[in-house]
């Protein structure tokens, strides 16, 4: 039992390797459901998940031998960190392994909303050519603001650096943290410069809805907006509320404060975002490429192998 770990979602065949070559014992089950989970938690030492369980407090009350919770990607927020922490069991996470991942598809998402690439090629099927309509801008010369200067808005930085623009960065936890690819300045700074604004920050309370109506309504110039952290980190009503407005000029989403259908369908600002050409979507999958599933179940198993020691 004590170096057992039941891994509850799909995850790359090199932990099991990298975790088994240092003694522990895997039990690969990526389709059980929770209440099976719930059954025979308490048998294991450690617990491997991605996104699709919730570790709450049932789940930790019921895993009574457990010593360490391991989640396949960046984000916490799907685990009951306090109660977690209070019961002595350590959380370990990879934002090293999809960093890479989310930068480029951050500068994907700005790339193509600058340049109506997506709605171009969409009106170009359909029989219509329009080039005044979709004439772009150019990033060279723009202030890119990023909110959150971990590991994936320093690598956004970082993949900005070629295009010769302007990156300040705002992070609430984190001082001097200046580098050649960004300068910390404060929220005023961001709100008051920024061309470009990106979110790259956990789900907090502090967090949940900080781009609201009136997050927005300060923001000295129109801006492109991006979101590749947590959805509900943004309200979509003052996105498009924003958009009407002429302060956004185009939102990059990968995340929604609902994702999923049929929920996300039922939402009723939807068919709004569905329908507005100044709207980027993808579901979820910045941090989710082939090279990062590789790289974040090495991340975890290099970590799992530094706790065991």
């Amino acid at each position: 039992m004590k170096n057992n770990i039941l891994i509850v979602d799909d995850v790359h065949a090199i932990f099991m390797e990298m975790a088994e070559a240092k003694g522990y014992t895997c039990d690969y089950r990526p389709l059980i459901k929770v209440d099976e989970a719930m059954q025979i938690i308490g048998d294991y030492a450690g617990l491997v998940i991605r996104s699709k369980f919730r570790v709450d407090r049932a789940v930790l009350d019921a895993a009574t031998n457990l010593q360490f919770i391991a989640r396949a990607g960046a984000g916490m927020d799907n685990i009951d960190e306090v109660y977690a922490l209070e019961k002595g069991i350590n959380l370990i996470n990879a934002p090293e392994g999809n960093s890479d991942a989310v930068g480029e598809h951050a500068i994907g998402l700005l790339l193509s909303l600058m340049n109506n690439l997506n709605r171009g090629d969409a009106e170009i099927r359909n029989g219509e050519w329009k080039r005044e309509a979709n004439r772009g801008y150019e990033l060279k010369g723009k202030t890119v603001g990023i909110i959150g200067y971990g590991h994936m808005g320093s690598s956004f930085a970082r993949k900005l650096s070629g295009f010769q623009v302007n990156v300040i960065a705002y992070d609430k936890y984190k001082t001097g943290f200046s580098d050649k690819y960004a300068r910390e300045v404060s929220m005023e700074e961001i709100v008051k410069h920024s061309d470009v604004l990106s979110l790259h920050i956990p789900l907090t309370t502090e967090t949940d809805g900080l781009v609201d109506d009136e997050y927005l309504f300060h923001f000295k110039k129109p801006i492109f907006f991006l979101n590749t952290s947590r959805g509900k980190t943004a309200k979509v009503s003052a996105i498009l509320n924003a958009i009407r407005e002429g302060k956004i000029l185009g939102a990059g989403l990968d995340v929604l404060e609902v994702e999923k259908f049929p929920s996300l369908a039922e939402q009723s600002w939807f068919d709004e975002l569905k329908q507005s050409g100044k709207v980027l979507l993808s579901p979820h999958v910045a941090g989710w490429t082939f090279d990062s599933y590789r790289k974040i179940s090495e991340v975890m198993a290099e970590k799992l192998i530094d706790l065991k020691g």
